[in-house]
Order: structure tokens, then C-alpha cells, then sequence
């Protein structure tokens, strides 16, 4: 009878351990800790949000969509929990990076600040 209850007692305090640990794993430990505390210099700018939109529509639409609701199942929407809960500097570093295994390119040739307006306008699509 011990075994049964002090196991019910570690699945109980275990499992919430294990969906904080899954929010961490799908979310942005990766970024360095510089680009992760990074600030957008442009945030809440309408001129940045009106630009940002103008190169995600030139950019990012046409895996991400016309609105960032996704296409398909490996183009996934923008407006997720985890875009929510990223800071502006990994995003910035994740357009920078990319992520080939999945499907997304690299945009370190745009310029940082062409990558500051396109976090603006995925921002203005979080509010």
C-alpha cells in the first residue's frame, strides 16, 4: 500500500515538472542569453509595424500566410503560445538563424533592421 501511494505522490509532483519541462523544451532555450535579452529598438513603432508588415507579405506569407495563421502542418501559424511568449530578441535571432530541419530559411541577409520590423509586425498580430 506505501508503493501505491508514494508513487500516486511522485506522479502527482512529477508530471507538472514534466509539462514545465515540455513548455521549456518547445520554447527558445536555444537563443543565447545576449540575443534572448535583446530589444527591439523599434517596438510599438506604427512606421516599423506598417514596414514589418510590407516584409513579412514579401518574405514570410507564403509559408506563414497571408494573416501568420500558417499553411499546412509544416508552416506553422505565428500567432502560437510560443511566438507569444518569445522576447523580441528571439525572434530576431530565430529569423536570423532559421531553423533548415524545419523548413525555415535564414534571413541573415536582411539587414537587423529590416529583422526588427518584421518582429514589430508579428508583435502587433499578438494584441
Amino acid at each position: 500500500m506505501n508503493r501505491v501511494i508514494l508513487f500516486a505522490l511522485s506522479a502527482a509532483t512529477l508530471c507538472p515538472m514534466l509539462a514545465a519541462g515540455a513548455i521549456a523544451t518547445s520554447s527558445w532555450e536555444n537563443v543565447p542569453r545576449k540575443n534572448h535579452t535583446q530589444v527591439n529598438p523599434m517596438a510599438g513603432d506604427s512606421k516599423a509595424i506598417a514596414g514589418g508588415a510590407a516584409l513579412y507579405r514579401e518574405h514570410c506569407a507564403q509559408c506563414h500566410g497571408d494573416h501568420a495563421e500558417g499553411v499546412g502542418k509544416k508552416k506553422p501559424s505565428l500567432k502560437t503560445e510560443r511566438v507569444r511568449i518569445a522576447t523580441d530578441g528571439d525572434l530576431e535571432w530565430f529569423l536570423r538563424q532559421g531553423d533548415l530541419r524545419h523548413g525555415m530559411p535564414s534571413w541573415s541577409k536582411l539587414p537587423k533592421e529590416q529583422r526588427w520590423l518584421i518582429v514589430s509586425y508579428l508583435r502587433s498580430l499578438q494584441e
